[in-house]
């Protein structure tokens, strides 16, 4: 493989379902895509896998077909739109939901076979502690943990951040405010968890922005398109590509914390690596 760019991996997930993790992944992506960027997205939560309703796309193969050794990752591939790709995840299959530790691992060594060139692979994963959830954050280079502004939601994704920081040593933790009032309420939010963690963790997070409540993005949804398409002129369209371009100005990772990582193989034949 000629091409030895090694994508940013970041993992995107939450303490508790329905806060928007898949919108703000699809969304990131289509912002990011409008920066001239080639993004990868992999639908993380991988038995109930619903990222191809998001995005408005259909496929008749997806991860569970290259587990099973029926094709390959490259053969999965779904074109979304000029510079998004989507490896689709499966859905309602159990055997999926309960992947093990050397399952997810195949999945990731998966990606250094794939030619495909990308800036950014973002993994959308589920909800929740279970184990492929703390094993594909572990092989990304930077988490955003999408919380809203309930206490449960709170309360939840701080259990998630404990896990990753006290029993995996994660660092690049963001914490990204999804459907707040305003920037001000989104940053005070961030203050909230970051201070708890700084006390009872010993370790602060990080923050970039927030994304604002708008009903046009609730359209957007109804319409499976990224609000970015669907009104480029609204407020959460805005935040994505604030958010977008922040994420564009972070340094490099070359040498993430975790475990077993995505394109190792182009990781290591980088000229970051030599």
């Amino acid at each position: 493989m000629a091409d030895v760019v090694c994508p940013q991996v970041i993992g995107i997930s939450s303490g508790k379902g329905g806060v928007g993790k898949t919108t703000v992944t699809t969304n990131l992506a289509a912002a990011l895509a409008a920066s001239d960027q080639h993004v990868l997205i992999l639908d993380g939560d991988l038995g109930l896998a619903n990222a191809q309703i998001a995005l408005g796309v259909t496929s008749s193969q997806n991860i569970s077909h290259v587990l099973k050794g029926e094709c390959d990752l490259q053969d999965i591939l779904v074109q979304v739109a000029p510079g998004i790709s989507l490896i689709p995840g499966a859905s309602g299959l159990r055997e999926m939901a309960e992947l093990g530790s050397a399952q997810i691992a195949s999945i990731i060594q998966a990606f250094s076979s794939l030619d495909t060139p990308a800036d950014y692979l973002l993994i959308d994963t589920a909800a929740g502690l279970s184990s492929s959830v703390i094993e594909l954050l572990a092989a990304s280079q930077r988490r955003i943990i999408v919380m809203r502004d309930e206490p449960s939601s709170i309360a939840d994704a701080y259990g998630l951040i404990k896990l990753m920081i006290k029993e995996e040593n994660l660092d690049e933790i963001y914490l990204l405010p999804n459907m707040v009032g305003t920037q001000l309420e989104g940053q005070q939010l961030f203050r909230l968890v970051n201070e708890v963690s700084r006390k009872y963790l010993g370790r602060s997070l990080n923050y970039l922005t927030s994304i604002e409540n708008d009903e046009l993005m609730l359209e957007a949804i109804r319409q499976h398109r990224p609000v970015m398409a669907h009104a480029p002129g609204s407020a959460s369209a805005r935040d994505f590509r604030r958010l977008a371009q922040m994420i564009c100005d972070l340094p490099p990772i070359t040498q993430p914390s975790g475990r077993v990582q995505f394109f190792m193989e182009r990781m290591l034949r980088s000229p970051a690596a030599s």
